[in-house]
């Protein structure tokens, strides 16, 4: 009978969480989604010097927003100090670690020489040798020291890798890295084999920087004796530039995109091709349809390419698929003090408009405040004098005032009439009155605008306007 599937998301608390990271998380709860599994968070914060007060927070928050949702408490491995400290020790009684005795100028003093010897860096396994008694009693004084794995020195070990396929290493290129530092507290490397043991995780789906630490981390189940789990490691995000994606490519923070108006499906969407094809043309999908199309040999192995392009037009594909209750809810978070039931009947003249929600106050404030001022140079169309259009400004309240039946179609019949009697077109004339009813060159369509806006509103904005041309408001 096969295992369940478990898989975790382990983040360091030592920033906010990136569209890398975010990728990560999505397609460990993607694949633990499909297969019924379980899909957890651990917090890798043993790194104490590293640590972001905040960071922990903000990631869980970044996550919540995506939807990826975890399954069980999250782990935090600061908490569990004592048991990284037993596994060391269990791997000192077997022979798998021993300790390291080495002063910090010894480790330098050697790293130099190796430099100078054109050599890889790495621990030369001096205090390998050392006698149990003797590593006993030394450290019984209370010299200080740190745990190290003891790597075998001869041959090979390889890696089964569901994305990259079949991977090999020479053992002997392998260090002999720390798994406990001499402050008590663990590195990744040991706290990772330890947490994934007793968290019962199937697969181990990571980005491709730990793909050299692999082998390692094999050994190290291996000196255990646990059964690893299946590893799947993702290809390196980019920029446009082939460098790793970063903020100088415009990438943002995931909460940064929230706040930036984007919708949480469109950042999902979004990063779940990066580097991931569902080997069909639909390139939207819902939370579900990614769920059921998405298949860990569908992962290339080369680095995926961000094209932040993109995202705003999913973002904006996504906006155009909620109803106008839905848009005007998250529009009116951008818009303290707008009510959700006033912005409704607004949304059907923006909604195909918007790249992001930040778009949508900028459109709509007119809606809701005054024009603050007038510059002439908007008014008046190229060619016309002020004293004529403050004329057009007031022949249309006075041709608008007269309406008794203040639709879109008699508004735009009374416009255009009134063009042609004054003899300005109706491109002219519109664009002074978009000016003079929005305090704006680009608006939502102007005769529906001046349909919602309601007749006083307009009326006096039209006279506001044209007084603006004779001095200031």
């Amino acid at each position: 009978m096969n295992e369940p599937v478990r898989v975790r998301y382990a983040p360091s608390p030592t920033g906010a969480l990136h569209l890398g990271g975010a990728r990560t998380a999505l397609f460990n709860y993607l694949f633990a989604r499909q297969k019924s599994g379980q899909f957890l968070l651990r917090i890798e914060d043993t790194d104490r010097a590293r640590l972001k007060p905040g960071s922990q927070e903000q990631i869980e928050e970044g996550l919540q927003w995506l939807d990826l949702t975890w399954d069980e408490t999250p782990l935090i491995q600061s908490e569990r100090k004592a048991i990284y400290q037993q596994a060391a020790n269990e791997l000192l009684e077997s022979g798998g670690a021993y300790r390291c005795f080495c002063t910090p100028q010894r480790l330098e003093q050697m790293r130099a020489e190796q430099r100078a010897r054109h050599e890889p860096e790495r621990y030369d396994r001096h205090c390998r040798s050392i006698p149990r008694a003797e590593s006993d009693r030394r450290a019984a004084t209370g010299e200080r020291f740190v745990v190290r794995q003891a790597i075998p020195i001869g041959g090979t070990t390889t890696l089964q890798d569901l994305v990259m396929g079949t991977v090999t290493f020479r053992n002997d290129t392998l260090d002999d890295h720390v798994l406990l530092k001499s402050d008590g507290f663990p590195t990744y490397h040991l706290a990772f084999a330890v947490d994934d043991h007793a968290m019962r995780i199937s697969h181990i789906i990571r980005g491709d920087g730990w793909l050299p630490s692999s082998p390692k981390h094999l050994l190290l189940f291996q000196a255990f004796n646990w059964l690893p789990p299946a590893f799947a490691h993702l290809p390196l995000v980019l920029g446009p530039d082939k460098k790793p994606l970063a903020k100088r490519h415009g990438a943002k923070d995931v909460l940064e995109y929230r706040e930036a108006g984007y919708l949480p499906q469109a950042v999902d969407n979004f990063i779940a091709f990066l580097g991931w094809s569902p080997g069909t043309d639909q390139d939207i999908f819902t939370m579900e349809q990614l769920i059921q199309a998405f298949d860990l040999s569908k992962i290339q192995a080369s680095p995926a390419v961000a094209n932040l392009e993109r995202l705003d037009w999913l973002n904006g594909q996504f906006i155009r698929r909620l109803t106008p209750d839905e848009l005007a809810t998250r529009v009116a978070s951008k818009m303290p003090g707008v009510p959700v039931p006033a912005l409704t009947p607004l949304i059907p003249l923006v909604q195909e408009r918007l790249r992001t929600l930040n778009d949508a106050p900028e459109m709509l404030r007119f809606f809701f405040e005054d024009p603050d001022t007038y510059r002439p140079e908007q008014l008046i169309p190229k060619g016309r004098e002020p004293a004529a259009t403050a004329t057009a400004l007031t022949s249309a309240a006075a041709a608008l005032q007269g309406l008794t039946d203040w639709t879109p179609e008699s508004i735009e019949a009374g416009l255009r009439a009134l063009a042609e009697r004054l003899g300005w077109s109706s491109r002219d004339l519109f664009m002074t009155l978009r000016v003079a009813v929005t305090g704006r060159t680009v608006t939502p369509p102007l005769i529906e605008s001046i349909s919602r806006l309601g007749k006083d509103t307009v009326l006096n904005r039209l006279e506001r306007a044209a007084r603006a041309l004779a001095g200031p408001v």
